[in-house]
């Protein structure tokens, strides 16, 4: 798929804020008559050629002069001052006659520019062609030079002192890295004097390319002790900014994996970022032409360096010094001086004593140029080396891959198997499923002699399926869990069976829409083992299939087989599965209304399932802890407990398990409740290989935070994506609505709104109808809905006004009926579902004029336990009714709400809370009331003037009068006072007179 084209500098400057400060901060001293000079360095395509076209911007449109040349590789052979020859050129060419004239003053600058249409000959005299290697023995303007040369020198330094009289000048010099040494000393020669001149020259040059024998080595060892010369080293992006690059640079929202990966393959570099994406998002190959690039810089390397790099190339990691010699089969001299060329042109770097390549991409470039059977023998040579020599960790990692490699596959399998072991033990399920998964590819390719004892095809699905459910992959989980139902033989033993069964079941579990699949198949498990004496094969499975049970509502089949579970696991000793049944134990007492037995359940859960190393029972009973908390809104346990899990899940490799994802989601969700919201955009964000659907669980509660915070923008590119979300977990579809609802409200979108609340209520009804979370979805559309019954009466549409009404009281009934037939998890709706069944029918109160302020308190009263946002959102409608009704009490709650959306940085809130404080004279704490801004004295007091903007907006005495919480006839008053003060006879009058004398801005809703 296309996504970009190359658009180079015609995207907008990212991440460089400080360059260019400092930039700017040296033209402003040289407009001053400071003159400086800057010398930008970095590596090729880290953005210097950018960040010069951003100062060129900004030194134009502050009216000063940009002079632009470059140096170019010509290798053998210099161009002499070939960059001053670009640059001065449009003096020679100019129109304006004081610059004719300052160029006509200095002859010896015809050896630069064009006079009368020729170039005049030039005596370089000694400095003509260089060789790119060669040694430079003089660096300053000595009296012995050529005497023309430093006429020459004065004349450039002259014109652009005189130049610059006019107006600052900014001499701007590319790839000093290829300069000859003419342009050398001329350059030494300006930076040398510079004094009061309004100059600022500024230079850029590769860091890499400037090695310890380079000519500008030395030059730039001098010029940078001097006063009025600094450095400003250019360095590739952060991880942040380089994906802030990637999605400036693309034409359309990419997956964040596709982001991430672009991010660090190209290491921050924005020429590499430019040229991975515009080979499309799904490309893991090296462009060609950036390959072409890289590679280029190592043609002039000798044969030795250059198969030195192959051989390191090829070791995927940095390369100690005797793997180097045992693979490269080179000298010792030879090898070190192949690596100290390398080294010396910033090629390789080396670290902690390995070798390496500074730039990963130049490792792929290398590596895909290498021949097959060169590819082949570097692999197998590394591969003897592991073998020969243990590695430490990793060892049976790196021996596998660099056997595939060598497609000695005989080494590779038990090498993959041995590492994905070890993979599960450090808490890495994602890379035990890629050694699972290759392993499985060249299965058939070994024979059954050379493959390890115990292990099956079987045995590799069902690992696959287990790796993939818990690195958060769970439709990969649930195929490979198909396959291996599949596999099975007829008489594979009962245990064995059952266990298969047991993996599809709640591999399944995890998906939507799969439920009646997941029972068939934990009852297929129950069957092969029902008959079965007490194992630990029949324990998990009698403990699975308790936790079905429990879901399909069936708590006494499900009490029976947790205990027999209980059971059957203390006879087999099988601490995992007592666990697992404890779990389900603990829960089935929540739902019984018994939270002080649930606990105490589900602690000895975690306890036997931590000690038993029974790692997702572990987190499953963790996040049921953290729920039965949350279910009775004790929110600081809640939120103890859901971090605690997720901090468990993190240092166990279960991020992406299906509870570990749970309890993320959860924890983040309970944040935005409370008011402890996440600075980092990080928390919103799931892990690289996650599948979409894990990714979206976490982007939806993220989106909530995005909206809140004002981020309008990012909220509406990120919906869309999650609205096809919607079929995966009706979480995402909670979530997501609800932002999609505020975010439409809060940009005074009603009917979209409406639209949206629409949309996910009747998909809500089709997937699980009378869902508690229907309350909340109705709750927010509520205000809205108000609104746009509100305007059809402004506008004297009574029969729209009727069926905004209508559609309010249905979404209310639709609330109510959500709550009475709901299932809670507890047994009873919950302070959470009992505080949105409050708001909405506030909500509802507002449908036919003005809100019930006592419905109001009470909907703040309800969210006291611990929903501070949400509290502050009802405390904001609780004024708007508080004024309408004239009752005290609006300051008050005013204030407590401004003062937590402050907090949070909610700027929609914040904003709201203010312009009504404004409207209804309220002053709040720290928020100064801005002068008006009038070009002449206006004879209308602050009220008069809020009145007649209104006026002017068609709104009648009394709709103005509920705007504003005065009566009818104080609008009528003030309206008098405001004509008489004009002169006007007619309220348009009086609104045409204000436009006119500039005592009204132009209205705006």
């Amino acid at each position: 798929m296309h996504l970009v084209p190359r658009l180079g500098s015609g995207i907008p400057l990212v991440a460089r804020t400080q360059e260019m400060r400092r930039l700017r901060a040296a033209f402003a001293r040289a407009e001053r008559g400071e003159a400086a000079a800057v010398l930008i360095s970095g590596d090729a395509g880290v953005g210097k050629t950018r960040l010069l076209t951003a100062l060129r911007e900004h030194v134009t449109a502050c009216g000063g002069l940009v002079l632009t040349g470059g140096c170019i590789d010509v290798r053998d052979g210099g161009l002499p001052y070939l960059p001053f020859v670009e640059a001065l050129g449009p003096l020679g060419s100019a129109s304006d006659p004081a610059v004719s004239a300052a160029v006509r003053a200095r002859p010896a600058l015809g050896m630069l520019l064009p006079q009368n249409g020729e170039p005049q000959p030039v005596g370089y005299g000694d400095h003509g062609e260089v060789s790119a290697g060669e040694r430079e023995g003089v660096r300053r303007v000595r009296p012995e030079q050529d005497l023309g040369q430093l006429q020459l020198f004065d004349a450039v330094l002259g014109v652009l002192t005189e130049v610059g009289q006019a107006q600052p000048v900014v001499l701007v010099l590319e790839d000093l890295h290829w300069a000859d040494s003419s342009t050398r000393n001329l350059l030494s020669f300006l930076l040398s004097r510079l004094r009061a001149q309004r100059l600022l020259v500024v230079c850029s040059y590769r860091e890499e390319d400037v090695h310890r024998r380079h000519p500008l080595r030395g030059l730039l060892s001098e010029l940078v002790r001097l006063a009025t010369v600094e450095q400003l080293p250019l360095a590739p992006f952060g991880p942040a900014d380089a994906r802030a690059f990637v999605a400036a640079l693309s034409e359309e929202p990419l997956e964040p994996d596709v982001v991430a990966d672009i991010a660090e393959r190209s290491e921050g570099n924005p020429f590499f970022v430019e040229e991975l994406l515009a080979t499309g998002a799904d490309c893991r190959d090296l462009p060609a032409g950036l390959a072409e690039v890289l590679l280029a810089r190592l043609e002039r390397f000798p044969a030795e360096t250059r198969r030195v790099l192959r051989v390191i190339s090829a070791a995927n990691e940095s390369v100690s010094h005797a793997a180097l010699a045992q693979v490269a089969g080179l000298g010792e001299l030879e090898l070190d001086e192949a690596l100290r060329e390398a080294v010396q042109h910033h090629v390789l770097v080396i670290e902690r004593g390995f070798y390496t390549f500074r730039h990963a991409l130049l490792q792929e470039a290398v590596y895909a140029d290498l021949l097959p059977g060169e590819r082949t023998r570097m692999h197998a040579g590394y591969a003897a080396r592991i073998q020969s020599m243990p590695q430490g960790r990793g060892h049976d990692a790196k021996l596998a891959f660099h056997s595939l490699e060598s497609r000695d596959f005989a080494t590779a399998l038990p090498a993959l198997l041995r590492a994905a072991d070890e993979a599960e033990k450090l808490g890495a399920p994602g890379a035990a499923l890629r050694h699972i998964e290759q392993a499985q590819s060249i299965w058939d390719a070994v024979a059954p002699e050379h493959r390890p004892d115990g292990v099956d095809e079987l045995k590799l699905l069902s690992d696959a399926s287990y790796f993939a459910g818990t690195s958060g992959e769970p439709e990969r989980a649930v195929a490979y869990a198909r396959s291996a139902t599949e596999a099975l033989e007829p008489g594979a033993p009962p245990e064995r069976a059952s266990k298969v069964w047991r993996r599809l079941a709640e591999a399944l579990l995890a998906l939507e829409g799969t439920f009646d699949e997941a029972v068939q198949a934990i009852e297929r498990a129950w069957e092969l083992v029902a008959d079965q004496e007490p194992s630990g094969g029949r324990a998990w499975v009698l403990a699975s299939r308790a936790g079905f049970q429990r879901l399909l509502e069936t708590p006494e089949l499900a009490l029976d087989s947790a205990l027999t579970a209980v059971a059957d696991a203390r006879a087999a000793g099988a601490a995992g599965a007592e666990a697992s049944a404890l779990v389900t134990l603990g829960t089935l007492a929540d739902s019984a209304g018994d939270p002080a037995q649930a606990r105490e359940r589900l602690r000895e859960a975690e306890k036997k399932a931590h000690d038993s190393g029974a790692l997702n029972v572990e987190i499953r009973a963790m996040y049921f802890l953290a729920l039965s908390y949350d279910d009775q809104a004790e929110m600081d346990l809640a939120l103890a407990h859901a971090a605690r899990g997720v901090a468990r899940a993190e240092e166990t490799g279960l991020t992406w398990s299906a509870y570990g994802l749970e309890l993320r989601a959860r924890l983040l969700y309970l944040r935005y409740l409370t008011g402890d919201w996440p600075k980092e955009d990080a928390a919103g964000r799931a892990g690289r290989g996650v599948s979409s659907a894990v990714a979206a669980r976490i982007l939806a509660n993220w989106v909530l935070f995005l909206v809140a915070r004002g981020r309008f923008d990012d909220a509406a590119t990120i919906l869309p994506g999650l609205r096809e979300q919607w079929m995966v977990d009706v979480q995402i579809a909670l979530a997501a609505g609800d932002a999609a609802i505020e975010l439409a409200a809060w940009r005074g979108d009603h009917a979209e709104a409406l639209r949206v609340t629409e949309e996910l209520v009747g998909w809500l009804e089709k997937v699980e109808a009378s869902l508690l979370g229907g309350i909340r979805i109705v709750a927010l559309a509520m205000p809205s809905i108000a609104a746009l019954a509100a305007e059809a009466r402004a506008k004297g549409d009574q029969a729209a006004a009727d069926a905004f009404v209508a559609t309010g009281r249905r979404f209310l009934e639709h609330g109510r009926r959500c709550a009475e037939e709901g299932h809670p998890r507890s047994g009873t709706v919950g302070p959470e579902g009992r505080a949105w069944l409050a708001r909405l029918e506030a909500g509802a109160s507002g449908l036919e004029g003005p809100g019930d302020p006592d419905l109001w308190a009470a909907a703040v009263e309800a969210y006291a336990y611990g929903a501070v946002y949400e509290q502050a959102m009802c405390r904001r409608y609780q004024a708007e009714a508080l004024l309408a009704s004239g009752r005290p009490g609006a300051a008050e709650a005013l204030e407590a709400a401004h003062a937590l959306a402050v907090k949070l940085d909610a700027v929609p809130l914040r904003d709201a809370v203010r312009d009504l404080a404004h409207r209804a004279r309220v002053d709040l704490a720290g928020v100064d009331t801005p002068p008006p801004l009038r070009a002449q004295p206006n004879p209308l007091t602050d009220r008069e003037r809020d009145v007649l903007e209104r006026v002017a907006l068609g709104r009648t005495n009394r709709q103005v009068g509920e705007e504003l919480y005065i009566s009818e006839k104080t609008v009528s008053v003030h309206l008098s006072r405001v004509m008489a003060k004009l002169g006007a006879s007619r309220r348009a009058e009086a609104v045409a007179i204000a436009y006119d004398r500039g005592l009204l801005t132009a209205p705006s809703e």
